[in-house]
């Protein structure tokens, strides 16, 4: 059934989704350590959600935007993983024409808006270490409700194109895509028209959201940095220098594992496609596991926090 629909010349209504074409005989093995990852990405960030919910002292900005990045975590989690594991253990492959793009749209807008967040918290690390007497004014309660509508609104609707030109396009044979996901590239391979301005829109879009975003944050904390350096202070200078420090290279790894996906995408001929999957899958799964850790686990207050919690569970 799935080969006549692959060459049928009837509108496609589904698609069908196969991971890892060419060693499928081990995707129950890899199904084990992406869901540990997986569970340890919605625990850790539906823990970091409720300590800061229930948690009077962390209601202060900073903490908002902790919040922001969690949830954007878990949608972009809940978009992926569960259908990847629905294919290694029940195979389910098949996905219909509005899930898949509706599928892309999440992807495409929301790992934009995670980078935006990293944007503006790095602008708050930036506030609080070098104009700490004004931080109190500048990172208010109204700033970050700005800034969030700012992150939803400007990724959403700069990325809003890339589903829907190729959702625009023909589909009028081939149903098979080589992907664990519905990425916009592997779809629109599929179809019957031409679909260059499709990829040129996402690869300017992507750039130039992206790169703006990796800039600003680069720029703050090369001020941060700056700045830390002058503290006469060693033992404040050591803990600004680990916990920026600790920030910047996961934002690093975020932007560097985008931009070998990207790469890997555009020469797809010298790279095997198994491994540009994996990269796919891990890029929504190894960030979300990774931020609560690095931005709340490790800081002071929200231990705190969770050990409160923990403590009234008991």
């Amino acid at each position: 059934m799935a080969s006549a629909s692959n060459y049928s010349t009837a509108p496609v209504s589904e698609f069908l989704l196969i991971c890892f074409p060419n060693y499928q005989s081990w995707q129950h093995w890899l199904s084990l350590p992406l869901s540990l990852l997986f569970l340890l990405a919605m625990g850790a960030n539906t823990t970091l959600l409720i300590t800061i919910r229930l948690e009077a002292s962390l209601r202060e900005p900073v903490y908002y935007l902790l919040s922001l990045l969690s949830l954007l975590d878990i949608v972009l989690c809940l978009t992926v993983i569960p259908k990847v594991l629905a294919i290694f253990w029940f195979d389910l492959r098949s996905i219909s024409f509005s899930a898949c793009f509706l599928q892309m749209f999440i992807m495409n807008s929301f790992l934009p808006m995670e980078s935006c967040t990293f944007m503006v918290m790095a602008y708050d690390r930036y506030v609080a270490i070098c104009h700490p007497l004004q931080y109190p004014t500048i990172i208010t309660n109204r700033f970050v409700a700005k800034a969030s509508v700012f992150v939803l609104t400007r990724n959403a609707l700069l990325t809003a194109p890339i589903p829907i030109l190729t959702a625009q396009l023909r589909y009028c044979g081939k149903n098979i895509i080589e992907n664990c996901i519905c990425a916009n590239f592997s779809v629109s391979r599929l179809s019957c028209d031409n679909f260059t301005l499709n990829r040129i829109y996402q690869f300017v879009a992507g750039w130039t959201l992206l790169g703006s975003d990796f800039i600003l944050i680069f720029l703050s904390y090369t001020f941060i940095l700056r700045a830390v350096l002058r503290f006469k202070a060693e033992r404040a200078a050591v803990k600004a220098l680990s916990t920026c420090g600790s920030h910047f290279i996961l934002i690093v790894f975020f932007s560097t594992i985008l931009l070998v996906v990207v790469l890997t995408n555009v020469s797809r001929k010298r790279v095997s496609m198994d491994i540009l999957i994996l990269l796919n899958v891990l890029h929504h799964l190894i960030p979300p596991a990774l931020n609560p850790i690095v931005y709340g686990v490790r800081t002071k207050e929200i231990k705190q926090g969770i050990q409160k919690l923990l403590q009234r569970g008991m």
